[in-house]
């Protein structure tokens, strides 16, 4: 009987919250499902894709709650850029929530302000060449001065609504490569931008391209403090 009512809620739950437009993980409008439960259903997740000793749980937890608050999302794609880790180590996730897979797992460089080997200062302002935490929708490929790139809009006002307007976009780049870490230390470091090694742009952007959400995650306190999209009540 146990195990049925724990396939109840792992199977029927999530069909039932996403046709209702409730949200697992966490949502203001899914106030019926308590918290473990919610946690159930991430931790799920999380071992389905067996991502233990690969992402950051709370990361991915943040990452998945905000997900499934998004409402404009047009594609089942969650990208996670964690800069809680270092940028010599891989801390770029594309996530296919449908067929619970992770599709790239990359190195990312941030700005150049926000730190050496680790990001740890971000800013929303334009001229500040320092990244933005907080969760995007991705728009259209171009053609720009860095090659084939996309467009962000940042979703939280204050934190990385000025994406735009700052033209932070995701590229490839030549310093965003391993083998700049491996002979320098660290990766090279963009104006603000997600910058990814040159070979895998073109396959991550075709992938995120079009509606999906993007969350950039670090260990501050000060974001969870004025985002609109996390609450101080989903983390752990």
């Amino acid at each position: 009987m146990r195990r049925i009512v724990s396939l109840l809620i792992l199977f029927i739950l999530p069909s039932f919250f996403t046709l209702t437009g409730n949200r697992i993980c966490g949502g203001p409008t899914a106030p019926a499902v308590n918290a473990p439960a919610r946690s159930t259903l991430c931790s799920s997740l999380y071992h389905d894709m067996q991502l233990e000793g690969v992402v950051n749980w709370e990361a991915f937890r943040q990452a998945v709650t905000g997900y499934y608050r998004i409402s404009g999302r047009k594609k089942n794609i969650l990208t996670l850029i964690d800069f809680s880790k270092p940028s010599t180590e891989k801390r770029l996730y594309v996530f296919d929530m449908d067929r619970k897979k992770l599709l790239f797992h990359s190195v990312v460089s941030h700005g150049k302000n926000s730190g050496g080997n680790y990001a740890t200062s971000f800013s929303n302002e334009y001229g500040s060449y320092k990244s933005s935490l907080g969760f995007y929708l991705t728009d259209s490929p171009y053609q720009g001065k860095n090659g084939y790139s996309l467009l962000l809009d940042g979703l939280e006002k204050g934190i990385n609504d000025r994406a735009r307007q700052r033209a932070i976009v995701v590229h490839g780049a030549a310093y965003a490569d391993p083998s700049v870490a491996r002979s320098a230390g660290r990766l090279g470091r963009s104006f603000g931008c997600p910058a990814v090694p040159k070979n895998l742009s073109k396959p991550i952007i075709d992938a995120i391209k079009g509606g999906s959400v993007i969350f950039i995650y670090a260990e501050s306190p000060d974001y969870l403090a004025h985002s609109s999209i996390l609450k101080r009540e989903d983390i752990g």
